[in-house]
């Protein structure tokens, strides 16, 4: 399905509203109980402290010639040998045009997909007595959970619980998980940690450098392991599971589930993310775009709420080492030439977080920040 992009409206915001945003937003925080409380309540209307404004929210479908246009699917399968020229050429391809792709025959056994996926929804269903132990918003907290993470921030909340893990250079105390999905999160991380030393090979060469060469810079080497849940929602025009952003990310890989909702800003429209069982979907970061010097593109992405659920999509953002965030990175040298000169400046990943942070821009990216003053 295809969908227009909705024209900025002129309806008032919530902020608007005559109620006091901030102590309904710190309320609902203290009950630590995320939006699957509200439902386990029996809410039959969305809070007005998750209402987007008419510019964010949900637009009605304006396919009116039944375009249908789909992720690209890369197989894996013989890309160690035989296959490995035109896996390289698909994701190239992909990368350039739709900085997303579906990936099959990656590795991952689907049972270990289908328990973290299950190890997720588990962890989010237990009492609140039990979750609320790591309910945080204290970003140094390698295990955390929370509901709406930039809940302060944003002009609204969105209708989902997080659990995350963060796996910094591939490390992570077992004890700091929670028993209930303790084995599928670290299996599963085992698994991804081998497929992203494949994929930086493959997406070296699909730059045209040498396959050791992203591994070499140690840009994907940390893992963060992010568990959505979405409930069910009464009124899911009114609000969006996640906002529409780009990652900060190098690359992402995400695990969803059957459920659907997710959409990729393609040609100036919301393009639905059909879900393939067995399937990655691979996304480019904003980093990734800015150190390829623009050649492979971080694409804006949202969720929407929907009235069946939950819906649970477990994420794994690569990034850079520990040491490495500290690091200025930019425009790989080896794309550059007097035909290509660079268009982003160097930046670390800190800075670059921080500056996401100070400008409040969790709906908008942050690479234009970051542009040469004379490029265009």
């Amino acid at each position: 399905m295809k969908q227009t992009l909705p024209s900025h409206g002129q309806l008032i915001t919530p902020c608007d509203l005559d109620f006091d945003r901030v102590k309904e937003l710190q309320e609902f925080d203290e009950t630590k109980a995320g939006v699957k409380g509200l439902v386990d309540s029996g809410a039959t209307k969305v809070p007005r402290i998750f209402i987007h404004p008419h510019e964010n929210s949900q637009s009605p479908p304006s396919d009116a010639n039944g375009t249908s246009l789909q992720i690209p699917i890369i197989d894996l399968r013989g890309y160690r040998d035989s296959r490995r020229k035109d896996v390289i050429n698909g994701i190239r391809k992909a990368s350039e045009a739709w900085g997303f792709f579906q990936i099959i025959n990656h590795g991952i056994p689907l049972d270990v997909m289908d328990n973290t996926l299950e190890g997720v929804k588990k962890f989010h269903e237990q009492r609140v007595e039990v979750k609320k132990e790591v309910y945080s918003r204290d970003g140094a907290k390698r295990v955390r959970y929370f509901c709406s993470g930039d809940l302060f921030a944003l002009k609204a909340a969105t209708w989902k619980d997080t659990v995350v893990f963060e796996f910094q250079d591939g490390d992570l105390e077992p004890e700091a998980v929670p028993p209930i999905c303790r084995d599928a999160v670290f299996e599963y991380e085992k698994h991804i940690a081998e497929l992203k030393t494949s994929l930086a090979e493959l997406l070296s060469e699909a730059l045209g450098l040498s396959s050791d060469y992203l591994s070499g810079t140690e840009c994907m080497k940390s893992e963060t392991v992010i568990g959505h849940y979405y409930p069910a929602c009464p009124e899911p025009e009114l609000t969006l599971g996640t906002v529409h952003h780009s990652d900060l990310s190098f690359l992402t890989l995400l695990l969803q589930d059957h459920h659907g909702g997710l959409q990729v800003l393609h040609e100036s429209h919301w393009l639905d993310v059909v879900p393939v069982k067995g399937a990655l979907l691979a996304n480019i970061g904003d980093f990734m775009q800015l150190v390829t010097n623009g050649k492979f593109k971080s694409v804006e992405h949202r969720v929407l709420s929907g009235q069946v659920g939950p819906r649970i999509s477990v994420a794994c953002f690569l990034a850079p080492s520990k040491t490495g965030k500290n690091r200025p990175l930019g425009p790989i040298k080896e794309l550059l030439s007097e035909n290509n000169p660079p268009i982003y400046k160097e930046t670390s990943l800190s800075e670059y977080v921080a500056c996401f942070r100070s400008h409040g821009l969790r709906a908008t990216s942050t690479l234009p920040h970051f542009r040469m003053s004379d490029s265009k």
